[in-house]
């Protein structure tokens, strides 16, 4: 009770020190001066500003209370006192505190940037002031953002803790809880399309077999807003103008776990097509090059896509042409008796010039080496064709992360008719090293080291040389490549190599090669995406045989000897229009070439090869790629037999994944081997196709450089010479083709390019060397 009445008069003194306060500045008197006491943070200025009174204005009971309410309104302040000495009015002031940092701890769904992002668009953000309020809004947003991401269980715990100088450090703790699952979607107001039809175009779903991997049942609203957006384009493709999703109601169940998503349509009615006008400021453009560009007709049922297409092609053609902010819209005006008519207004606006091409990103790569595949020219006026092209040719050095390069057009401050092309890329290891140390029945101890470097210091040279020793092969060998020999793109390569090959110890017939030789050649551009080489190479070439050599071989020594001095000439056309060198998805690269023993070598004969390959992207994320090889050796002049060492293989990794490196086609006898079938010899005709279906991995999006696919391969190598001693030469024969399928995955890691391929052969015989998993790895730096 003494306590309660001590209380009582501590704050009726309190109650009159205010008043008499108030009551003395509430007097009338002239402001002199202004003093501010309590200031930390907040400038004396900022206060100044707020204030509604200056030095020579009146005070009275009305300014006082406008000078309290001012300041407290600024959200500063904690507490405001004014007072006066004469003529002097003091104004003290409690600053609330700053926020000096937030921590979120438990979230593990969403990113932390992504929840301080969110924080920050509703004003809450380090440095802000922090008033009790604050707490109880970062819980709202935060719960909100959950929401949105389907975690209607998610619970938010924020609390503050003082911090010397008048801080605060904010802590949130998060139990994000699970993520709803769609239990039912229905659509409402549908009566063209049925109600399955419609839900296949989603991509939210009610769970399915699969649903645990694709996670297309877990509820958010971004699916949620992206689906209505489909379920639009799926209608406005197909006519119906005026569609609308009206609303969507989400219906959580009391456990929520679950929701009901039920999406109200209105469909309206099917159009087609009446009148397509062109209109707006075409500059100097032709009018009729871009009527030829429209893919929407008289007649047809009104197509959005088709309207957005076209829409694309009137600024590509008008960004060829330099006016590179042109604009253009397709406006459909719907008209009576089910047509509607599309116009499209363009406005070009002024044409741009190129002011300067910047590249950023590139460590290593050499700004002049890039500069070097630039379509656009600084000074020139600004092409979409050629800044598009530009960028496809830097994907194609194969320097850069695939999708990695991306390009900006810039205004110029200052100016209304030039730009600035700013590209910038994520640069890949193109440096490579082999090492290999490793014991097998056969080949015995191995031993190998190799280097590469496809972008030599930056410069764009490409350098290679290895070395290796098996019982197998001794070999040595160094190339380099000077990719722009010339101004005009002309490129020039040496190579030199000396090879010693025991093919009897892995497993292919019994003989060996000593092979010495030189190499020059020259690469000329054709345009932009063809090439021609032509080179020479200068060989010597021995043969050995052991013991057990077999009749194919010995007769062979016996018409043609056992050394060869051998001048080859080599040439092929080649085109590549792959959207990038490294994991293409689009385009194709296709290859002839020849290579053929001049008059006057010791050994005439000639080898053709004929090679393609094709990718068709499906979407953004998948694409089919398909490949084939054929190549065919022959003689000519006073050579009998097509030299044996030139054979083709097929099997394994590049050939035909699941069976055993070099191990498919023609064999032949081998006294000393334990095999009814002989060993490997290879042929002069090689056959070889495959096809694959490219997918992203479902944690793909976590690894950079990685490619999958399911693939069908197809192929092997015979022999159209057939000796009559031979006893499995293998003459072409259709049904000898070998078909294997399976799955295979390439990643560009850190150590270097890794493959993996888990293969089925589909009609494999007795006696082939199945491999069902395969693995290549080197490691770059």
């Amino acid at each position: 009770m003494t306590r309660f009445l001590v209380a009582i008069l501590a704050g009726a003194l309190a109650v009159s020190v205010c008043q008499a306060q108030e009551a003395q500045v509430g007097e009338r008197f002239v402001v002199t001066d202004i003093q501010l006491q309590g200031l930390q943070r907040v400038s004396a200025g900022t206060v100044f500003n707020i204030l509604p009174v200056n030095v020579g204005d009146t005070m009275d009971a009305v300014t006082v209370r406008e000078v309290i309410r001012g300041l407290f309104k600024s959200g500063y302040f904690d507490d405001v006192t004014l007072s006066r000495d004469g003529g002097v009015l003091i104004v003290r002031v409690v600053e609330r505190p700053a926020i000096e940092s937030i921590e979120i701890d438990g979230n593990k769904a969403i990113k932390t940037e992504s929840l301080l992002e969110s924080l920050a668009e509703a004003g809450l953000r380090e440095g802000e002031i922090f008033k009790q309020a604050t707490l109880e809004r970062i819980s709202i947003e935060l719960e909100r953002t959950y929401f949105a991401q389907g975690r209607y269980d998610a619970t938010i715990n924020a609390r503050s803790a003082s911090l010397p100088r008048n801080r605060v450090q904010i802590r949130i703790d998060i139990e994000e809880g699970q993520s709803s699952g769609v239990r039912h979607i229905n659509i409402v107001g549908n009566t063209v399309f049925s109600q399955q039809e419609l839900l296949a175009q989603l991509e939210l779903s009610h769970p399915t077999l699969f649903s645990f991997i694709q996670g297309n049942d877990k509820y958010s609203k971004e699916k949620v807003q992206g689906d209505l957006e489909t379920l639009e384009s799926y209608y406005q493709d197909r006519g119906y103008v005026e569609f609308t999703a009206r609303s969507v109601q989400v219906s959580v169940t009391p456990d929520k776990s679950s929701v009901y998503v039920t999406v109200n349509v209105q469909e309206g009615d099917r159009y087609v097509v009446d009148d397509v006008q062109l209109v707006g400021e075409l500059s100097d453009v032709d009018p009729d090059l871009v009527n030829r560009l429209f893919l929407v007709r008289e007649g047809d049922v009104f197509n959005r896509a088709l309207v957005t297409a076209t829409e694309e092609r009137i600024v590509n053609a008008f960004g060829n042409a330099g006016y590179t902010f042109a604009n253009a819209t397709g406006v459909p005006e719907v008209k009576e008796n089910g047509v509607v008519d599309v116009r499209f207004v363009v406005d070009a606006g002024k044409r741009a010039y190129v002011r300067r091409i910047s590249f950023a990103g590139n460590s290593v790569t050499r700004d002049d080496v890039m500069r070097r595949e630039m379509r656009q020219i600084e000074g020139g006026w600004a092409s979409t064709q050629a800044i598009d092209r530009s960028k496809v040719r830097l994907d194609q050095l194969g320097y850069f992360e695939p999708e990695s390069v991306n390009v900006e057009t810039t205004p110029v401050p200052a100016t209304d008719d030039q730009v600035d092309v700013d590209f910038t890329v994520e640069e890949v290891p193109t440096g490579n090293i082999n090492a290999q140390l490793a014991y097998a029945e056969g080949p015995g101890l191995m031993l190998s080291l190799g280097f590469r470097q496809e972008n030599v210091a930056g410069t764009g040279n490409r350098l290679g040389a290895s070395i290796s020793w098996s019982d197998y092969q001794k070999a040595a060998s160094f190339d380099f490549h000077d990719p722009y020999y010339t101004v005009d793109g002309i490129s020039r390569g040496y190579n030199v190599y000396a090879r010693e090959t025991n093919f009897h110890a892995i497993n292919v017939a019994r003989f060996s090669t000593d092979s010495y030789g030189a190499g020059i050649n020259f690469d000329f551009p054709v345009g932009e995406e063809q090439r021609l080489q032509f080179g020479a190479l200068v060989e010597q070439t021995s043969l050995g045989t052991g013991l057990f050599t077999s009749s194919e071989i010995s007769d062979f020594i016996a018409a043609s000897g056992d050394e060869f001095l051998n001048v080859k000439a080599l040439g092929h056309w080649s085109k590549t229009t792959l959207n990038h060198g490294l994991f293409p998805t689009a385009g194709g690269r296709y290859r002839l070439g020849g290579l053929v023993a001049v008059p006057g070598s010791d050994l005439e004969f000639y080898r053709l090869t004929l090679s393609g390959e094709r990718y068709f992207p499906i979407g953004r994320r998948f694409a089919v790629g398909l490949r084939s090889e054929i190549g065919y050796g022959g003689v000519y002049g006073d050579t009998e037999t097509y030299p044996f060492y030139e054979h083709f293989y097929a099997g394994g990794f590049g050939s035909v994944r699941g069976y055993e490196k070099s191990s498919l086609g023609p064999r032949i006898e081998d006294v000393g081997y334990f095999s009814q079938r002989g060993r490997p010899f290879g042929g002069n005709l090689l056959v070889e196709a495959s096809a694959e279906f490219i997918f992203p991995l479902p944690f793909g999006d976590r690894l950079r450089g990685v490619r999958s696919a399911y693939f069908f391969d197809a192929g092997n190598v015979f022999n159209t010479e057939c000796p009559e001693t031979s006893t499995e030469c293998l003459g072409f024969d259709a049904e000898e083709i070998r078909v294997t399928t399976g799955v295979g995955v390439t990643w560009l890691s850190a150590m270097g390019p890794m493959s993996f391929a888990l293969a089925l052969p589909l009609n494999d015989k007795p006696g082939d060397e199945v491999e069902r998993f395969a693995f290549e790895l080197g490691y770059s730096f």
